[in-house]
């Protein structure tokens, strides 16, 4: 079985930082790659951020400039580092990693419980 447990969260006045930890532990051969997606109340799931286990990043248009996303691949552990933040980047964060579990040869989507961010003054 595995698990991804976020942290990291909370509330920050618009043009502060936060950053948002991703931890997964179980039965684990091989992460593929981690990212992160948010939710609003009353808009639709959303890619913020992904990175795969090689490096390789890709933004959303809506925070490229402002967000970074790092692995640890020694730790299992995806980061977002976010910046300049905003009220419209309020949202659920929730973490996602595809991962294949030892004694399995497929690969299958996980994902966190997520972590509240709310930007305001």
């Amino acid at each position: 079985q595995v698990q991804l447990v976020e942290s990291g969260g909370g509330l920050v006045q618009p043009g502060g930082s936060l950053r948002l930890s991703c931890a997964a532990s179980g039965s684990i051969f091989r992460i593929s790659n981690m990212g992160w997606y948010r939710r609003a109340p009353g808009k639709p799931r959303e890619l913020v951020a992904t990175i795969t286990n090689i490096g390789d990043t890709n933004y959303a248009d809506s925070v490229k400039g402002r967000f970074t996303v790092s692995i640890d691949n020694a730790k299992n552990t995806v980061y977002l580092q976010m910046n300049s933040l905003k009220p419209e980047d309020t949202a659920v964060y929730v973490c996602n990693a595809d991962i294949t579990e030892r004694g399995w040869a497929m690969r299958r989507a996980y994902w966190g419980q997520g972590t509240q961010v709310t930007v305001s003054s």
